[in-house]
């Protein structure tokens, strides 16, 4: 395949889509025109190879928001989304987004365009694509299935603006250049919501229910009917449905059908039940029971799905070459990791015991005094804790037998470059999604993984709160439940039987914060729950292990005093775009 050097520039901000060193031309403004070397749109178009790159290029995008790595500063990687809520400690404390969120310090001088340059720069090169596809010498059904996926892209792009901002402007099927006067206008939050998942319905209608053999990874039907789950799910929340967001922020003149629906409707949630059943319904779809590496420990499933490239449970996702990506973010520095953000204490505590139980019940059997023992299994497959035990690789980059992680303090460990205060600033490290051969943790031996965009764990959880929102805790929610519980490991697995409506619901946020760890979901969804002010406003936690003799003593001790005001429920638009058009209104509270 021919690679495509196209650049997409928007204000002071220059996405590179490949390798191209361009530069925005003078007035270049919102949504401003795509530079390319030696290829002109009409060349692009006109060869079929170079129109599948151009589409190819739109895929490179669809990671963004949850990237582990997604906030860099002085050149370092200071986490993801969970850096910036009650998962995680950023790995440094440089001015990110991450810091600012979790600090309350974010505002719109200093938040990152990123999102909606990234968003709106992809938005365009489906419009692009759209309005000159016409030009291709391509099969009239694979013009077709290509139109559909760039659909269902700008739908994906869209979602990940509005869980950002709540409204945003919506441009159709247009083009904008540098000469075009800006007079963007953000579109009310139902107005998004429809184009959306009318967008996926449209798309969904074309493709493939699934995508194999050389086109797995591409947009499928099934992917359409989950991102329309996901959208319907977050409209039917707390924070979008009635929402009194304009006045908890303290904003003015702000019309409250930008940020969500005024008015509450309990069919939301009926919407966004059906939506995941029909995902459910599909048959396409499973809960991952393959592990190459063992098939024997409880939980394997869970810890097996991730270095699976295919797998029965991934919907979308972000495809990847062979990689050991995680492993040089996450692993402790005697594994050559270490980049990554750190797990808070908060987290380890969600995990139930491996009976089901929370640690908070006192019929749990849960042992302060060795507290790693007996729980969940997916801590252990989510965290590194002291003394989990590890592969331990050689110079040449093989593997040389296993060693438990030294986290503790004391008995002259204090030099040890994994230890708490040293390598870690919360005393974990996180494990979520990595090879557990840790053969992937070096260049030569890299891991075959995609990285998860939706997986059909996600949609049983969808599922279960949407359906216990709009009828309680029926048999269909338990069954979703349960099933997700069993595939961990957990002995019994099943709820109890006769839960409120209430108790479902806070076993199905945790049941979130658990199996969906580390993969991007935890920030949005303390939001849209509206429960960031009792989440988000903490003394973050981590853990020290001391070690004196053959006595071992674990205490908890402060790291980031975490600040929440209702404003932080969406994102400020920065500034640069704000002053470009004073038609885009800002958020309240900003």
């Amino acid at each position: 395949m021919k690679k495509i050097y196209l650049s997409f520039c928007i204000g002071f901000f220059s996405l590179w889509i490949a390798v191209s060193l361009q530069s925005c031309k003078k007035g270049d403004s919102f949504l401003a025109a795509t530079s390319t070397t030696n290829l002109t749109q009409a060349s692009v178009f006109a060869d079929s190879s170079q129109t599948e790159g151009f589409l190819a290029n739109i895929y490179a995008s669809v990671g963004f928001s949850t990237s582990p790595s997604r906030f860099v500063a002085n050149n370092v990687v200071c986490g993801g989304l969970d850096a910036a809520c009650d998962e995680s400690e950023p790995s440094h404390t440089y001015a990110t987004d991450a810091s600012g969120f979790a600090t309350g310090t974010i505002n719109a001088g200093i938040v990152s365009n990123a999102p909606y340059v990234t968003c709106y720069t992809q938005i365009r090169a489906v419009n692009q694509l759209l309005a000159n596809i016409h030009l291709t010498k391509m099969k009239t059904a694979n013009k077709t299935q290509a139109v559909a996926e760039a659909r269902f892209l700008r739908a994906w792009y869209y979602f990940i603006l509005v869980e950002h901002y709540g409204g945003v402007p919506l441009v159709g099927d247009s083009v904008y250049t540098y000469a075009t006067p800006i007079t963007v206008k953000r579109s009310t939050f139902a107005a998004c919501v429809n184009y959306i998942t009318a967008e996926c319905d449209a798309a969904g209608a074309v493709l493939p229910l699934t995508q194999s053999g050389l086109n797995f990874g591409r947009a499928s039907s099934g992917a359409c009917m989950a991102l329309k789950a996901r959208m319907l799910l977050y409209a039917a929340s707390p924070l979008f449905n009635g929402t009194t967001l304009v006045a908890d922020a303290g904003g003015s003149g702000i019309d409250q059908n930008l940020v969500g629906y005024p008015a509450a409707d309990p069919l939301r949630w009926q919407a966004a039940e059906l939506a995941a059943q029909a995902v459910i319904a599909s048959g396409a779809f499973s809960l991952n029971q393959v592990n190459t590496y063992q098939t024997s420990t409880p939980g394997f499933g869970f810890q097996g799905l991730f270095p699976q490239r295919v797998n029965s449970e991934y919907i979308f996702q972000l495809m990847r070459t062979a990689n050991s990506d995680l492993e040089n973010l996450f692993l402790p520095p005697s594994r050559a990791g270490a980049n990554g953000a750190f797990p808070y204490e908060g987290m380890v505590e969600a995990f139930p015991m491996q009976n089901g139980k929370l640690i908070t019940d006192p019929t749990s059997g849960y042992d302060p005094a060795n507290p790693y023992a007996n729980r969940d299994p997916r801590l252990n497959y989510s965290i590194i804790h002291d003394q989990t035990v590890l592969n331990v690789r050689t110079g040449n980059g093989l593997i040389s037998g296993q060693a438990p992680v030294n986290i503790y303090v004391g008995n002259g460990n204090n030099q040890n470059p994994d230890a708490v205060h040293q390598g870690t600033i919360t005393g974990y490290y996180n494990n979520k999604m990595l090879d557990p051969a840790a053969i992937a943790a070096t260049i030569g031996f890299p891991t075959n993984r995609c990285l998860p965009l939706i997986r059909y764990a996600e949609i049983l959880l969808d599922y279960a709160e949407a359906a216990n929102e709009f009828e309680g805790p029926t048999v269909n929610v338990y069954s979703a439940m349960n099933a997700i519980r069993q595939r961990a490991g957990l002995n019994p697995y099943a709820l109890p039987a006769g839960l409120s409506q209430s108790a479902m619901r806070t076993y199905i946020q945790n049941e979130r914060r658990i199996e969906l760890a580390y993969e991007g979901h935890r920030f949005w969804d303390v939001r849209r729950w509206k429960i960031a002010g009792q989440t988000d406003n903490i003394q973050a936690l981590g853990m020290e292990v001391d070690k004196n003799g053959t006595a071992t003593t674990y205490n908890t001790f402060n790291v980031t005093k975490h600040n929440f005001r209702p404003a932080m429920y969406l994102w400020p638009f920065p500034i640069t775009e704000t002053g470009k058009s004073p038609t885009l209104v800002q958020n309240p509270g900003y």
